[in-house]
């Protein structure tokens, strides 16, 4: 019997699940992260070069894995969700979201009609196994995940109001965005930036939704988990990558082992 389970959405509100950041935008990649044994792999269509079939070939390659895979797409466009959600995306990561009028389009986005506005096209869709999964339109949603980030100044201004939205399921705050809106770009670190990280994801778990955040940081990071935080990414594998080279260069070479002058969100 093939297992349509969402893992990650079943364990957001039981225990805090650790991820990575996956921007490389390669299958072969993807699966290397997932045998690390995250908890959860961001598979990263805003700001890496993925398409919907390469998403398509690292949703594959991590379904064989424990992992359990978010997908971000590069905006929050019902056609395209469309398409992420057939390919076998179960967990969407929606970015820059500033209202909870966007949020409950986002919702009704990932939802079969009459309760939303998703297409019908099982029968193309990997997600049913191209209808192999009999009862497949009659569960898909409740199998369904949406995360959406705070990453603006109206983003936080609305935060009260998204979280009232039904089917919204988490909320990710995007601290590279939200400290250059808040007028301190590169330095996510900056104390202002970071009372308005902290009061978020108190107030995210107080309405119930389940909170999540990217950081690089171990000190930073730690205190997130610290404060309840469900879902953590802790490293970006491109970063990863970039680093131990230079590293390793560096014990053969005079080489500046530096990879950024900007600060450790990626």
């Amino acid at each position: 019997m093939i297992d349509t389970v969402n893992y990650f959405k079943q364990k957001l509100k039981t225990e805090q699940q650790i991820g990575m950041w996956v921007g490389l935008a390669d299958s072969y990649c993807a699966e290397i992260a997932a045998n690390a044994g995250y908890d959860w792999l961001l598979i990263d269509g805003e700001h890496a070069p993925n398409d919907v079939r390469s998403i398509l070939g690292q949703l594959q390659s991590v379904a064989a894995y424990p992992s359990q895979a978010v997908v971000r797409p590069v905006t929050g466009d019902v056609a395209l969700i469309k398409q992420l959600l057939d390919i076998g995306a179960q967990t969407l990561l929606i970015p820059m979201v500033e209202t909870a009028e966007q949020a409950e389009l986002m919702v009704k986005a990932t939802r079969y009609p009459p309760e939303g506005i998703r297409g019908v096209g099982a029968a193309l869709a990997r997600a049913s196994r191209w209808n192999n999964i009999s009862d497949y339109l009659q569960t898909a949603d409740e199998q369904i995940c949406v995360l959406v980030q705070i990453e603006s100044k109206r983003g936080l201004q609305n935060l009260d109001e998204i979280l009232q939205v039904e089917g919204v399921d988490g909320v990710f705050i995007g601290p590279a965005d939200l400290s250059a809106a808040l007028g301190h770009l590169g330095n996510p670190n900056h104390p202002d930036v970071q009372k308005a990280i902290v009061e978020s994801i108190q107030k995210i778990r107080a309405a119930g939704k389940a909170a999540g955040i990217l950081s690089a940081d171990e000190t930073l990071a730690k205190q997130y988990l610290a404060l309840g935080t469900e879902f953590v990414a802790v490293g970006v594998d491109t970063s990863l990558l970039m680093k131990s080279m230079k590293q390793l260069l560096a014990k053969y070479k005079d080489v500046d082992v530096t990879t950024t002058t900007q600060s450790s969100v990626y």
